[in-house]
Protein backbone atom coordinates (compact mmCIF):
# COMPACT_ATOMS: atom_id res chain seq x y z
CA UNK A 1 0.00 0.00 0.00
CA UNK A 2 1.60 3.53 -0.84
CA UNK A 3 2.20 5.87 1.86
CA UNK A 4 0.54 8.85 2.11
CA UNK A 5 -1.47 9.57 -1.26
CA UNK A 6 -4.67 8.23 -2.40
CA UNK A 7 -7.39 8.31 -4.63
CA UNK A 8 -10.77 7.06 -3.86
CA UNK A 9 -14.53 6.59 -4.33
CA UNK A 10 -15.87 6.08 -1.21
CA UNK A 11 -18.94 4.40 -1.05
CA UNK A 12 -22.44 4.99 1.09
CA UNK A 13 -21.17 2.69 3.44
CA UNK A 14 -17.47 3.78 4.09
CA UNK A 15 -16.90 0.14 4.61
CA UNK A 16 -13.09 -0.36 3.98
CA UNK A 17 -11.36 -1.50 0.83
CA UNK A 18 -8.49 -1.23 -1.66
CA UNK A 19 -6.96 1.98 -2.50
CA UNK A 20 -5.25 3.42 -5.18
CA UNK A 21 -2.68 5.10 -4.80
CA UNK A 22 -2.19 8.45 -7.05
CA UNK A 23 0.42 11.19 -7.70
CA UNK A 24 -0.24 14.78 -5.80
CA UNK A 25 -1.28 17.24 -8.74
CA UNK A 26 -0.14 20.51 -8.81
CA UNK A 27 -3.03 22.87 -9.86
CA UNK A 28 -6.60 21.99 -7.88
CA UNK A 29 -9.37 22.57 -10.33
CA UNK A 30 -12.21 24.69 -9.03
CA UNK A 31 -15.99 24.10 -8.03
CA UNK A 32 -17.98 26.65 -9.08
CA UNK A 33 -21.58 26.95 -7.53
CA UNK A 34 -24.06 24.98 -9.22
CA UNK A 35 -21.96 24.51 -11.80
CA UNK A 36 -19.24 22.28 -9.77
CA UNK A 37 -16.25 21.02 -11.68
CA UNK A 38 -17.92 20.98 -15.16
CA UNK A 39 -15.81 23.78 -16.71
CA UNK A 40 -12.44 21.71 -15.32
CA UNK A 41 -14.35 18.36 -16.25
CA UNK A 42 -15.49 18.33 -19.95
CA UNK A 43 -19.04 19.05 -18.58
CA UNK A 44 -18.93 16.62 -15.94
CA UNK A 45 -21.03 18.64 -13.40
CA UNK A 46 -19.50 16.95 -10.09
CA UNK A 47 -19.26 18.84 -6.64
CA UNK A 48 -16.85 16.38 -4.46
CA UNK A 49 -15.87 13.88 -7.09
CA UNK A 50 -12.52 15.69 -8.19
CA UNK A 51 -11.58 15.84 -12.09
CA UNK A 52 -7.88 15.73 -11.47
CA UNK A 53 -8.33 12.67 -8.74
CA UNK A 54 -10.28 10.83 -11.00
CA UNK A 55 -8.15 11.29 -14.05
CA UNK A 56 -5.28 10.07 -11.91
CA UNK A 57 -6.84 6.70 -11.00
CA UNK A 58 -8.00 6.46 -14.53
CA UNK A 59 -3.92 6.81 -15.92
CA UNK A 60 -2.62 4.73 -12.62
CA UNK A 61 -5.39 2.21 -11.78
CA UNK A 62 -6.03 0.58 -14.79
CA UNK A 63 -5.59 -3.63 -14.61
CA UNK A 64 -4.69 -3.22 -10.87
CA UNK A 65 -6.48 -4.95 -8.37
CA UNK A 66 -8.83 -2.19 -7.08
CA UNK A 67 -9.83 -1.51 -10.70
CA UNK A 68 -10.67 -5.06 -11.37
CA UNK A 69 -13.11 -5.24 -8.19
CA UNK A 70 -14.42 -1.99 -9.71
CA UNK A 71 -15.46 -3.64 -13.17
CA UNK A 72 -16.78 -6.42 -11.54
CA UNK A 73 -19.23 -4.53 -9.32
CA UNK A 74 -20.01 -2.54 -12.53
CA UNK A 75 -20.70 -5.68 -14.51
CA UNK A 76 -22.50 -7.04 -11.89
CA UNK A 77 -24.94 -4.12 -11.72
CA UNK A 78 -24.79 -4.48 -15.61
CA UNK A 79 -26.58 -7.28 -15.83
CA UNK A 80 -28.35 -7.16 -13.06
CA UNK A 81 -32.41 -5.37 -12.29
CA UNK A 82 -33.27 -2.40 -12.18
CA UNK A 83 -34.47 -0.90 -9.02
CA UNK A 84 -38.47 1.20 -8.23
CA UNK A 85 -40.26 1.79 -4.70
CA UNK A 86 -43.53 0.35 -6.49
CA UNK A 87 -41.75 -3.37 -5.99
CA UNK A 88 -41.99 -3.92 -2.60
CA UNK A 89 -44.93 -5.83 -1.11
CA UNK A 90 -45.59 -3.58 1.88
CA UNK A 91 -47.72 -0.53 0.74
CA UNK A 92 -47.03 2.52 2.65
CA UNK A 93 -50.37 4.47 4.78
CA UNK A 94 -50.53 7.11 1.81
CA UNK A 95 -51.84 3.87 -0.25
CA UNK A 96 -49.30 5.27 -2.84
CA UNK A 97 -46.74 2.19 -3.65
CA UNK A 98 -44.65 5.55 -5.06
CA UNK A 99 -43.86 6.73 -1.71
CA UNK A 100 -40.64 5.75 -0.08
CA UNK A 101 -40.87 3.29 3.42
CA UNK A 102 -38.89 1.91 5.70
CA UNK A 103 -38.66 0.89 9.29
CA UNK A 104 -36.26 2.05 12.20
CA UNK A 105 -32.68 0.47 11.64
CA UNK A 106 -32.85 -0.38 15.79
CA UNK A 107 -36.79 -1.64 16.50
CA UNK A 108 -37.74 -4.86 17.33
CA UNK A 109 -40.44 -6.91 18.27
CA UNK A 110 -41.24 -6.87 21.98
CA UNK A 111 -41.55 -10.38 23.46
CA UNK A 112 -43.64 -9.35 26.04
CA UNK A 113 -46.52 -8.27 23.71
CA UNK A 114 -49.01 -11.08 21.38
CA UNK A 115 -47.88 -9.47 18.29
CA UNK A 116 -44.83 -7.92 19.36
CA UNK A 117 -46.02 -4.28 19.03
CA UNK A 118 -45.46 -1.80 19.70
CA UNK A 119 -41.60 -2.86 19.12
CA UNK A 120 -39.06 -1.81 21.53
CA UNK A 121 -35.21 -0.15 20.55
CA UNK A 122 -32.43 -1.88 21.00
CA UNK A 123 -29.72 0.51 20.51
CA UNK A 124 -27.24 -0.53 18.27
CA UNK A 125 -28.39 -3.87 17.33
CA UNK A 126 -30.16 -3.93 13.77
CA UNK A 127 -33.20 -5.48 12.80
CA UNK A 128 -32.86 -7.57 9.56
CA UNK A 129 -36.62 -7.60 8.88
CA UNK A 130 -35.80 -3.59 7.74
CA UNK A 131 -33.75 -5.08 5.17
CA UNK A 132 -36.41 -7.20 3.42
CA UNK A 133 -38.25 -6.72 0.69
CA UNK A 134 -41.75 -5.25 2.51
CA UNK A 135 -39.18 -2.25 3.02
CA UNK A 136 -37.24 0.06 0.57
CA UNK A 137 -34.26 0.79 1.96
CA UNK A 138 -32.12 -1.64 0.45
CA UNK A 139 -33.57 -1.18 -2.67
CA UNK A 140 -31.89 2.20 -2.47
CA UNK A 141 -28.74 1.09 -1.44
CA UNK A 142 -28.75 -1.24 -4.21
CA UNK A 143 -29.82 1.01 -6.95
CA UNK A 144 -27.59 4.05 -5.83
CA UNK A 145 -24.24 1.49 -5.15
CA UNK A 146 -25.39 0.28 -8.70
CA UNK A 147 -26.03 3.62 -10.36
CA UNK A 148 -21.72 4.77 -9.06
CA UNK A 149 -20.43 1.47 -10.18
CA UNK A 150 -21.54 1.87 -13.63
CA UNK A 151 -20.95 5.64 -13.61
CA UNK A 152 -17.48 5.17 -12.44
CA UNK A 153 -16.85 1.89 -14.92
CA UNK A 154 -18.01 4.30 -17.94
CA UNK A 155 -15.28 6.93 -16.83
CA UNK A 156 -12.97 4.70 -16.46
CA UNK A 157 -13.72 2.74 -19.63
CA UNK A 158 -15.22 4.68 -22.34
CA UNK A 159 -18.07 1.86 -22.76
CA UNK A 160 -21.43 3.22 -23.60
CA UNK A 161 -23.23 0.10 -21.98
CA UNK A 162 -22.26 1.26 -18.46
CA UNK A 163 -23.66 4.64 -18.80
CA UNK A 164 -26.72 3.10 -20.63
CA UNK A 165 -27.35 0.85 -17.74
CA UNK A 166 -27.14 3.77 -15.18
CA UNK A 167 -29.64 5.91 -17.03
CA UNK A 168 -31.96 3.13 -17.40
CA UNK A 169 -31.53 2.84 -13.58
CA UNK A 170 -32.40 6.87 -12.68
CA UNK A 171 -35.12 6.83 -14.77
CA UNK A 172 -36.93 3.87 -13.34
CA UNK A 173 -36.05 5.47 -9.55
CA UNK A 174 -36.33 8.64 -10.55
CA UNK A 175 -38.43 10.20 -13.26
CA UNK A 176 -40.75 7.83 -14.97
CA UNK A 177 -44.38 8.08 -13.91
CA UNK A 178 -44.97 4.31 -13.58
CA UNK A 179 -42.12 3.46 -11.27
CA UNK A 180 -40.53 6.56 -9.84
CA UNK A 181 -40.08 7.72 -5.85
CA UNK A 182 -42.21 10.79 -4.74
CA UNK A 183 -39.65 13.02 -3.64
CA UNK A 184 -40.72 12.63 0.25
CA UNK A 185 -39.59 10.61 3.07
CA UNK A 186 -42.81 11.15 4.86
CA UNK A 187 -42.87 7.16 5.82
CA UNK A 188 -38.81 6.57 6.53
CA UNK A 189 -37.60 4.54 9.58
CA UNK A 190 -41.45 3.96 11.02
CA UNK A 191 -41.61 1.95 13.97
CA UNK A 192 -44.87 -1.16 14.06
CA UNK A 193 -47.32 0.02 16.48
CA UNK A 194 -45.74 3.43 17.28
CA UNK A 195 -45.48 5.35 14.13
CA UNK A 196 -45.65 5.33 10.42
CA UNK A 197 -42.37 7.81 9.99
CA UNK A 198 -40.05 9.73 11.75
CA UNK A 199 -37.75 12.77 11.48
CA UNK A 200 -34.52 10.21 11.42
CA UNK A 201 -35.52 8.52 8.60
CA UNK A 202 -34.55 11.65 6.30
CA UNK A 203 -31.40 10.02 7.00
CA UNK A 204 -32.02 7.06 4.45
CA UNK A 205 -31.38 9.37 1.66
CA UNK A 206 -27.42 9.81 2.23
CA UNK A 207 -27.38 6.85 -0.29
CA UNK A 208 -28.15 9.52 -2.79
CA UNK A 209 -25.70 11.73 -2.45
CA UNK A 210 -23.48 9.16 -4.62
CA UNK A 211 -25.94 9.11 -6.98
CA UNK A 212 -25.58 13.13 -7.88
CA UNK A 213 -22.03 12.73 -8.13
CA UNK A 214 -22.37 9.96 -10.79
CA UNK A 215 -25.28 11.61 -12.91
CA UNK A 216 -22.29 14.27 -12.70
CA UNK A 217 -19.83 11.38 -14.77
CA UNK A 218 -22.74 9.84 -16.85
CA UNK A 219 -22.72 14.12 -18.66
CA UNK A 220 -20.37 12.89 -22.23
CA UNK A 221 -22.32 9.73 -22.63
CA UNK A 222 -25.54 11.56 -23.62
CA UNK A 223 -27.04 8.93 -22.01
CA UNK A 224 -29.29 10.73 -20.07
CA UNK A 225 -31.05 13.67 -22.44
CA UNK A 226 -31.47 17.41 -21.58
CA UNK A 227 -35.10 17.11 -20.60
CA UNK A 228 -34.53 14.04 -17.97
CA UNK A 229 -31.49 15.71 -16.75
CA UNK A 230 -33.56 18.73 -15.95
CA UNK A 231 -36.11 16.21 -14.38
CA UNK A 232 -33.23 14.96 -11.92
CA UNK A 233 -32.77 18.21 -11.37
CA UNK A 234 -36.39 19.38 -10.46
CA UNK A 235 -36.46 15.58 -8.31
CA UNK A 236 -34.07 17.11 -5.81
CA UNK A 237 -34.93 20.32 -5.83
CA UNK A 238 -38.39 19.57 -4.98
CA UNK A 239 -37.14 16.70 -2.35
CA UNK A 240 -34.66 19.57 -0.76
CA UNK A 241 -37.91 21.46 -0.36
CA UNK A 242 -39.65 18.85 1.47
CA UNK A 243 -36.76 18.95 3.82
CA UNK A 244 -37.63 22.13 4.81
CA UNK A 245 -41.14 22.09 4.84
CA UNK A 246 -42.46 18.66 5.88
CA UNK A 247 -42.85 18.24 9.80
CA UNK A 248 -40.30 15.08 10.07
CA UNK A 249 -37.44 17.11 7.99
CA UNK A 250 -38.14 20.58 9.81
CA UNK A 251 -37.72 17.93 12.88
CA UNK A 252 -34.71 16.50 11.35
CA UNK A 253 -32.97 19.90 11.11
CA UNK A 254 -32.99 19.97 15.11
CA UNK A 255 -31.42 17.12 15.55
CA UNK A 256 -28.16 17.74 18.03
CA UNK A 257 -26.26 15.24 16.96
CA UNK A 258 -25.07 13.23 13.42
CA UNK A 259 -28.85 13.37 12.01
CA UNK A 260 -28.67 16.94 12.13
CA UNK A 261 -25.03 16.76 10.42
CA UNK A 262 -26.57 14.54 7.64
CA UNK A 263 -29.15 16.63 6.95
CA UNK A 264 -27.30 19.87 6.43
CA UNK A 265 -24.84 18.04 4.14
CA UNK A 266 -27.92 16.25 2.20
CA UNK A 267 -29.86 19.69 1.60
CA UNK A 268 -27.03 21.42 0.77
CA UNK A 269 -25.78 18.63 -1.90
CA UNK A 270 -29.02 18.47 -3.38
CA UNK A 271 -29.49 22.16 -3.41
CA UNK A 272 -26.22 22.23 -5.12
CA UNK A 273 -27.34 19.81 -7.70
CA UNK A 274 -30.42 21.22 -7.98
CA UNK A 275 -29.22 24.65 -9.42
CA UNK A 276 -29.44 26.47 -5.94
CA UNK A 277 -26.70 27.58 -4.98
CA UNK A 278 -27.93 30.38 -2.33
CA UNK A 279 -29.52 27.86 -0.50
CA UNK A 280 -26.48 25.59 -0.39
CA UNK A 281 -24.10 28.39 0.48
CA UNK A 282 -26.45 29.53 3.30
CA UNK A 283 -26.68 26.01 4.62
CA UNK A 284 -22.79 25.30 4.53
CA UNK A 285 -22.15 29.02 6.39
CA UNK A 286 -24.45 27.89 9.09
CA UNK A 287 -22.26 25.15 10.18
CA UNK A 288 -19.84 27.03 12.22
CA UNK A 289 -22.31 28.18 14.64
CA UNK A 290 -25.37 25.95 14.57
CA UNK A 291 -23.20 22.56 14.61
CA UNK A 292 -19.90 22.34 14.67
CA UNK A 293 -19.81 24.88 18.18
CA UNK A 294 -23.03 22.79 20.01
CA UNK A 295 -21.63 19.35 19.27
CA UNK A 296 -17.85 19.62 19.37
CA UNK A 297 -16.43 20.18 22.24
CA UNK A 298 -12.78 21.93 22.82
CA UNK A 299 -11.14 18.50 22.99
CA UNK A 300 -13.07 17.39 20.08
CA UNK A 301 -15.06 15.28 21.48
CA UNK A 302 -18.99 14.76 20.09
CA UNK A 303 -20.40 14.43 23.39
CA UNK A 304 -23.88 12.94 21.64
CA UNK A 305 -22.35 10.25 19.69
CA UNK A 306 -20.37 9.12 22.65
CA UNK A 307 -23.70 8.82 24.90
CA UNK A 308 -24.25 5.25 21.89
CA UNK A 309 -23.90 1.92 22.61
CA UNK A 310 -21.24 2.48 19.44
CA UNK A 311 -19.41 5.30 20.62
CA UNK A 312 -16.43 5.08 18.22
CA UNK A 313 -18.82 4.10 15.10
CA UNK A 314 -21.39 6.97 15.56
CA UNK A 315 -17.85 9.99 16.30
CA UNK A 316 -17.30 8.77 12.57
CA UNK A 317 -20.57 8.82 11.48
CA UNK A 318 -20.50 12.08 12.71
CA UNK A 319 -17.32 13.25 11.27
CA UNK A 320 -18.38 12.02 8.06
CA UNK A 321 -21.01 14.49 7.23
CA UNK A 322 -18.67 17.43 8.55
CA UNK A 323 -16.15 16.13 5.80
CA UNK A 324 -18.43 16.31 2.80
CA UNK A 325 -19.78 19.81 4.06
CA UNK A 326 -16.26 20.88 4.54
CA UNK A 327 -15.20 19.10 0.95
CA UNK A 328 -18.38 21.31 -0.30
CA UNK A 329 -17.88 24.49 0.84
CA UNK A 330 -14.95 25.67 -1.72
CA UNK A 331 -18.25 25.68 -4.01
CA UNK A 332 -19.79 28.49 -2.33
CA UNK A 333 -17.00 30.20 -0.78
CA UNK A 334 -17.03 28.79 2.66
CA UNK A 335 -13.97 27.54 5.08
CA UNK A 336 -15.63 24.87 6.98
CA UNK A 337 -11.79 22.30 7.44
CA UNK A 338 -10.23 25.53 9.15
CA UNK A 339 -13.01 26.63 11.19
CA UNK A 340 -12.85 26.96 14.75
CA UNK A 341 -15.61 28.29 17.65
CA UNK A 342 -14.89 30.08 20.36
CA UNK A 343 -13.49 27.17 22.18
CA UNK A 344 -11.47 26.04 19.86
CA UNK A 345 -14.44 23.37 18.33
CA UNK A 346 -13.30 22.55 14.85
CA UNK A 347 -13.46 19.87 12.54
CA UNK A 348 -9.87 19.22 13.36
CA UNK A 349 -10.01 18.73 16.98
CA UNK A 350 -12.19 15.81 16.39
CA UNK A 351 -9.54 13.90 14.24
CA UNK A 352 -7.06 15.07 16.83
CA UNK A 353 -9.42 13.54 19.68
CA UNK A 354 -9.72 10.28 17.84
CA UNK A 355 -6.40 9.79 16.04
CA UNK A 356 -4.65 8.15 19.00
CA UNK A 357 -7.64 5.36 18.78
CA UNK A 358 -6.78 4.41 15.21
CA UNK A 359 -5.43 1.00 15.47
CA UNK A 360 -5.92 1.45 19.17
CA UNK A 361 -9.81 0.89 19.76
CA UNK A 362 -9.85 -0.81 22.95
CA UNK A 363 -8.76 1.85 24.42
CA UNK A 364 -11.39 3.88 23.42
CA UNK A 365 -13.06 5.14 26.55
CA UNK A 366 -16.24 5.05 25.70
CA UNK A 367 -18.58 2.16 24.99
CA UNK A 368 -18.98 0.23 21.39
CA UNK A 369 -20.28 -3.01 20.48
CA UNK A 370 -17.98 -3.43 17.78
CA UNK A 371 -14.62 -1.25 18.10
CA UNK A 372 -12.63 -3.33 16.00
CA UNK A 373 -15.36 -2.44 13.11
CA UNK A 374 -15.62 0.92 13.89
CA UNK A 375 -12.01 2.90 12.61
CA UNK A 376 -12.34 1.15 9.32
CA UNK A 377 -15.04 3.35 8.38
CA UNK A 378 -13.08 6.54 8.91
CA UNK A 379 -10.14 5.46 6.08
CA UNK A 380 -11.50 8.03 3.73
CA UNK A 381 -11.79 10.81 6.31
CA UNK A 382 -8.59 10.48 7.64
CA UNK A 383 -7.04 10.58 3.66
CA UNK A 384 -8.85 14.37 3.25
CA UNK A 385 -7.73 15.29 6.41
CA UNK A 386 -4.50 14.60 5.63
CA UNK A 387 -4.74 16.78 2.61
CA UNK A 388 -6.90 19.54 3.88
CA UNK A 389 -4.34 20.19 6.78
CA UNK A 390 -1.07 18.74 5.30
CA UNK A 391 -0.53 16.56 8.32
CA UNK A 392 1.76 13.51 7.68
CA UNK A 393 0.04 11.91 11.21
CA UNK A 394 -3.45 11.71 9.61
CA UNK A 395 -1.68 10.38 5.83
CA UNK A 396 -0.31 7.62 8.63
CA UNK A 397 -3.72 6.89 10.15
CA UNK A 398 -4.85 6.49 6.39
CA UNK A 399 -2.06 4.09 6.11
CA UNK A 400 -2.09 2.20 8.75
CA UNK A 401 -6.04 1.25 8.38
CA UNK A 402 -5.77 0.26 5.08
CA UNK A 403 -2.75 -2.15 6.17
CA UNK A 404 -4.53 -3.62 9.25
CA UNK A 405 -8.50 -3.83 7.93
CA UNK A 406 -8.85 -6.93 6.28
CA UNK A 407 -11.86 -5.87 4.14
CA UNK A 408 -9.27 -3.47 2.48
CA UNK A 409 -8.82 -6.28 0.22
CA UNK A 410 -12.29 -7.06 -0.45
CA UNK A 411 -13.85 -4.52 -1.91
CA UNK A 412 -13.59 -0.75 -3.86
CA UNK A 413 -13.06 2.35 -2.45
CA UNK A 414 -11.76 4.44 -4.69
CA UNK A 415 -12.58 7.81 -3.98
CA UNK A 416 -12.85 11.03 -6.63
CA UNK A 417 -12.70 13.31 -3.57
CA UNK A 418 -8.62 14.14 -3.95
CA UNK A 419 -7.52 17.29 -5.30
Amino acid sequence: MSASIRVAILCASLAAGVVIAAPAVAAAPVCRADDGYAAAFDGRRTFRWKPQGLAAARTEAKGGAAYQALIARADKALAGPVYSVVDKSRTPPSGDKHDYISMGPYWWPDPAQPNGEPYIRKDGEVNPERNTNAFDAGRMDAMAGAVEALSLAYYFTGKDAYATKAAQLLRTWFLDPATRMNPSMTYAQGVPGRTPGRAEGVLDTYRLLRVVESIGVLAPSKALTAAEQKGLEVWFGDYAAWMQTAPTGQQERAARNNHGLWYDYQLAAFALFARQPDLARSVLAGVGKARIDPQIEADGKLPEELARTKALHYSYFALEPLVGMAELGPCVGVDLWNYKGPKGQGIRAAFDHLAPFVGNEAAFPYKDLKPEDATKEALPLYDLAARAYGDAGFAAKADLIAKSTPAAQSRLIIAPYRK
